[in-house]
C-alpha cells in the first residue's frame, strides 16, 4: 500500500513548485499581452481619429471647389446677363 503521510508532502512541494514556476513565467507573458492589446486599443482610436481627420479635410476641400465654381457661375451669369436682356427687349434673336 502506499504510504500517504509520505506522498503528500511531496505532492504538495510538486504543486507549489509548478504553481511559482506558473506565475513567474506567465506574469511577464500577461503584462507584456496586456501592453499589446493597449496598443492596439490606442491605435484603433487614433485610426478613427485620422480617418476623420481625412475626411474633414476632404470635405473642406470640396467645399472650396464648390464655392470657386459659384463664383465663376455668378461672374459667367452677371457677364452674360445683361446683355440677353437688352437683346430681348429689342427683339433680337441670339446667333
Amino acid at each position: 500500500m502506499l504510504d500517504w503521510d509520505a506522498i503528500a508532502p511531496m505532492i504538495v512541494a510538486v504543486v507549489l513548485f509548478l504553481t511559482v514556476g506558473a506565475v513567474a513565467v506567465l506574469r511577464p507573458l500577461s503584462k507584456r499581452l496586456a501592453d499589446i492589446l493597449e496598443m492596439y486599443a490606442r491605435d484603433r482610436e487614433r485610426g478613427i481619429e485620422g480617418e476623420v481627420r481625412q475626411m474633414r479635410d476632404l470635405l473642406e476641400t470640396m467645399s472650396a471647389r464648390l464655392e470657386l465654381m459659384e463664383e465663376r457661375q455668378e461672374f459667367t451669369e452677371r457677364l452674360l446677363g445683361p446683355g440677353e436682356e437688352a437683346r430681348k427687349k429689342r427683339g433680337e434673336r441670339l446667333p
